[in-house]
């Protein structure tokens, strides 16, 4: 969970970060961590909509104005790495992965009722 005063980092300069925003949807086409495409037309809060995601996050001293600190990411993508690293967050969406392929492939076992 993001502090108070981290929001008021973030957000101190608002149209700065505006900008930067608009740089980074406009410069990338993938999410940095999946690897995956973007659909740029989809709106928050849609899981796979366009976020900007910190490399090094606020919390850990990166900074949110940075445009070699920012990359573009689905917004699931960048909750799931939250202020992790981005390994971490690609171990978890294998994992994801795994577990849904365990999910699909488990056949129905006939009820003994």
């Amino acid at each position: 969970m993001m502090s108070r005063i981290e929001k008021q980092i973030r957000y101190r300069n608002g149209n700065r970060r505006r900008k930067l925003r608009a740089r980074v949807i406009a410069a990338y086409d993938t999410c940095w961590i999946c690897g995956k495409p973007i659909d740029k037309s989809l709106k928050t809060p849609h899981p796979m909509s366009p976020e900007v995601d910190e490399i090094i996050p606020v919390s850990r001293g990166g900074s949110p104005f940075d445009w070699n600190n920012c990359r573009l990411a689905h917004r699931i993508c960048n909750e799931i790495k939250s202020n992790h690293t981005v390994t971490y967050a690609r171990n978890k969406l294998k994992e994801r992965e795994i577990q849904a392929e365990k999910t699909v492939n488990v056949k129905p076992q006939p009820s003994s009722w």
